[in-house]
């Protein structure tokens, strides 16, 4: 399996996973979210072309045949009993798409046993996936599509899901820091989140945006932000913040002529990240309180 062989491991915890419904709280005012109005209104436009293998989203249909295995392989590594249904390995898991778009991810996550739901800012894609689901009656009962944003879920889903992936995503968020804060309080203990983006190097702006989208046209002018990259190293410490351990950070290329994904070793320019949650937010912000009072207890004591 892929983690076997190129990944960098740290310890992480498996501890029971408890079951939660799943809830949205559609109360919260838009100023409070990570919407990106220029975002939202780009991604709408778009809506109809989900589909469309061929289309303005031909790339991110190719990056399944690389996300969904290693989506797999990752979670079954951490299972104490492993499905013994090979079909449907992830039977049971309880899986966020975090800006699910068309439910190009969400489904094939679903066809593998997995209970799936996809959350997007843009209603248009949310039709779009819900008519898509119709098609398939296997996974229609797997998969629910809600038109929310993450931190709408985190009142009533804190620590529900054992995985949450955000596939291209985190660059088009408005405050990635809140983005990715909200994502990591709805996941267990011993959790997963798994993320794709694009680093912030002078690499990546040649052709992540110039060559990608006015010399290769692979994806539509304006789809990308370069000030919206992140790098692996500035992911992984807020994550860090979150209590989580990050077990993979590994690059990834798109073949424009093979139309095809692999795994590199290089991260310039578009990357993966896999980290597991080592224990709930709350304990971890209880112990970074608690460190900082000794600290000062430490630093005030008299001699």
């Amino acid at each position: 399996m892929f983690c076997k062989r190129c990944t960098r491991f740290m310890s992480i915890s498996r501890l029971g996973r408890n079951s939660k419904r799943w809830h949205s709280d559609h109360s919260r005012p838009i100023a409070q979210t990570t919407i990106d109005e220029e975002e939202h209104e780009k991604f709408k436009k778009l809506s109809h072309t989900w589909w469309n293998e061929i289309g303005e989203f031909q790339a991110l249909h190719a990056l399944n045949a690389l996300r969904v295995p290693w989506i797999r392989d990752s979670l079954i590594e951490k299972q104490d009993q492993p499905s013994p249904l090979h079909t449907k390995p992830l039977m049971g898991v309880q899986i966020l798409d975090a800006g699910s778009g068309g439910g190009i991810l969400s489904e094939p996550l679903a066809r593998l046993g997995a209970n799936v739901i996809g959350v997007d800012m843009v209603e248009d894609n949310i039709k779009v996936a819900q008519t898509h689901l119709e098609e398939d009656p296997g996974i229609r009962g797997s998969v629910k599509y809600i038109q929310a944003t993450v931190e709408d879920l985190v009142g009533t889903n804190e620590e529900a899901f054992d995985a949450v992936v955000a596939s291209e995503v985190v660059e088009h968020v408005l405050n990635i820091d809140t983005f990715l804060t909200s994502c990591c309080k709805i996941i267990k203990p011993g959790g997963s989140i798994f993320l794709t983006t694009i680093n912030k190097t002078a690499l990546s702006y040649s052709a992540g945006v110039i060559a990608a989208e006015y010399l290769l046209r692979l994806v539509p002018i304006g789809t990308h932000d370069w000030e919206k990259f992140i790098s692996p190293e500035d992911l992984q410490f807020m994550l860090d913040k979150s209590g989580f351990s990050t077990t993979l950070i590994h690059g990834m290329m798109y073949n424009p002529l093979t139309k095809r994904w692999s795994w590199i070793s290089n991260t310039s320019i578009n990357y993966g990240l896999h980290a597991v949650k080592l224990h709930s937010h709350d304990k971890s912000v209880s112990e970074d309180t608690t460190s900082e009072e000794k600290s000062t207890e430490t630093t005030e004591k008299p001699a």
